[in-house]
């Protein structure tokens, strides 16, 4: 049976088909909850207006739908929380899941790791929040947990959104480094997951070669940490964020990239990788082992 996974985050809402075999990606939706929530500690009646709209459209085409909320959500008190559930669920019809760090860690790596018997970590970047995985044989046998993602990142760096950054790649480590939480075990491979890191590569101008490491059609590139590094110094100094947002469908979602970068270098290099692999694996592969 077919069922649709509308997987809402703190910025970047993804739409998600699972068809019985395969998952398909049918949206992808640019909603700014954690940047409107921290202007007024609370959700934005405009974001979930958005949100609720987009499900009623999926409704019409759709019998079988499963919505759920990350970070964002999670960090609702007990009645804001009660409100937006009820709210949500009178306005659509359908009950809205809010998804643990753990949950969401534990969901995003069955899907990043389904064919990977070899150690790997396994990196979930979101908009508030960021979850590290060290897995062996598919199983976690660590997990470091953060409760700050990029908006985090833009509030303190705003330029990182202009076509040339000003800060540079070092500084906005720095301040990453002082609150991300890291695993204590060392990865030779860092699999980037949760978001669209394989977009990012695909579109971004930074390069790649074909995945030599383990077979995967969700998980087709992969790049040397020395490569990542230089490319992301490019990124902040050389490369034109307008150019890349004049050319592409959903130029929104670019907004903090460059501090997705910052975050993935800092991991890698303290976590000894020598190979990244970007994806674009959301946690539906998990979610649909639960349903």
């Amino acid at each position: 049976m077919e069922k649709l996974i509308i997987e809402v985050g703190s910025t970047v809402t993804k739409v998600d088909l699972y068809d019985g075999e395969k998952v398909e990606n049918v949206e992808e939706k640019t909603i700014w909850f954690k940047k409107h929530y921290k202007e007024n500690n609370k959700l934005n009646i405009n974001d979930i207006e958005e949100l609720i709209k987009l499900v009623k459209e999926k409704k019409e085409e759709y019998e079988n739908i499963y919505v759920c909320g990350t970070s964002v959500f999670r960090a609702l008190d007990e009645e804001s929380k009660k409100a937006f559930l009820d709210f949500f669920i009178e306005n659509t019809g359908v009950e809205f899941h809010i998804i643990s760090q753990d949950e969401e860690t534990i969901y995003t790596v069955i899907g990043a790791t389904k064919n990977i018997k070899q150690k790997v970590g396994v990196f979930i970047g979101g908009g508030g929040s960021t979850e590290i995985a060290v897995c062996e044989n598919g199983k976690i046998i660590e997990m470091a947990n953060t409760r700050m993602g990029v908006m985090d990142v833009m509030d303190k760096f705003p330029d990182l959104s202009e076509n040339i950054a000003k800060t540079d790649v070092e500084t906005v480590r720095s301040f990453i480094k002082e609150k991300l939480n890291l695993p204590q075990n060392k990865v030779d491979i860092l699999i980037l997951a949760g978001g669209g890191h394989l977009k990012f590569a695909l579109n971004s101008g930074i390069n790649y070669e074909i995945n030599t490491l383990f077979k995967d059609e969700d998980e087709p590139i992969m790049m040397s940490i020395e490569t990542r590094k230089k490319d992301t110094q490019k990124y902040f100094k050389e490369i034109s964020l307008d150019e890349i947002r004049n050319r592409v469908s959903d130029p929104k979602w670019w907004y903090a990239t460059r501090a997705m970068t910052a975050f993935v270098l800092e991991a890698a290099e303290n976590m000894d990788v020598k190979y990244i692999v970007p994806t674009n694996i959301p946690m539906i592969y998990g979610i649909i082992k639960e349903l």
